[in-house]
């Protein structure tokens, strides 16, 4: 049903919200995502991309059909697995970001590969060449509220990329493309599922319209 290098597959998604009545968020969903490709889910406010999102990352569950990372299934993962999978796996950009006040810039970057238990000067190292590549470099020891909202995002993006997850799953608006170092979203040796609140002509790739 799939193709053979395909790394996120979704088959017959359904999600349903309780409520008098039911509302079916979405069902019948097939999604096919290889290795390095970008794909944008749009649509308005309320139409489930974030839920979606949540689901791929084993954050909800679903009322059926099945999604696999990597030829694993996440529903059939115990909670423990998921959240090793969300560790090892997944790279996420939030809206608001996420960066945490107390630590510097560098150190959040770090954060993912210390939770991998990657040693302290290889975090270090790929922490300050992910904020090259995004244009931070120079902001490195920097706290985070030294820093303007655009550069947060990129820091949030360097976070998400810096432990080579297979699936970035990015919940925020479009212009995070024209952002400095906008090509870490279409790594070589990853994907990203991106979702925005609005079409947008910025926006050339959409594979999922809610």
């Amino acid at each position: 049903m799939f193709p053979a290098m395909s790394m996120l597959q979704i088959a017959d998604l359904r999600k349903i919200l309780p409520g008098t009545p039911p509302r079916v968020l979405f069902d019948g969903l097939n999604l096919s995502v290889a290795a390095g490709e970008c794909v944008a889910v749009v649509g308005e406010s309320g139409s489930g991309k974030s839920t979606l999102l949540n689901c791929i990352a084993g954050l909800e569950a679903v009322d059926g059909g099945s999604i696999a990372v990597a030829g694993k299934r996440i529903e059939a993962l115990d909670d423990d697995a998921r959240a090793r999978m969300r560790r090892e796996h997944f790279g996420f950009v939030f809206q608001a970001f996420h960066v945490l006040p107390h630590l510097s810039v560098a150190d959040n970057v770090a954060l993912p590969l210390w939770l991998l238990q990657v040693s302290e000067a290889e975090a270090k190292a790929r922490a300050h060449a992910m904020l090259a590549h995004v244009g931070l470099e120079a902001r490195a020891a920097d706290a985070p509220h030294n820093l303007s909202g655009g550069e947060l995002q990129r820091v949030a993006i360097a976070r998400a990329l810096v432990h080579r997850p297979v699936v970035v799953l990015a919940d925020m608006a479009s212009g995070v493309g024209g952002a400095p170092g906008a090509a870490a979203w279409h790594p070589a040796t990853g994907l990203a599922v991106r979702v925005v609140d609005h079409a947008s002509g910025a926006i050339k790739q959409t594979h999922a319209n809610h």
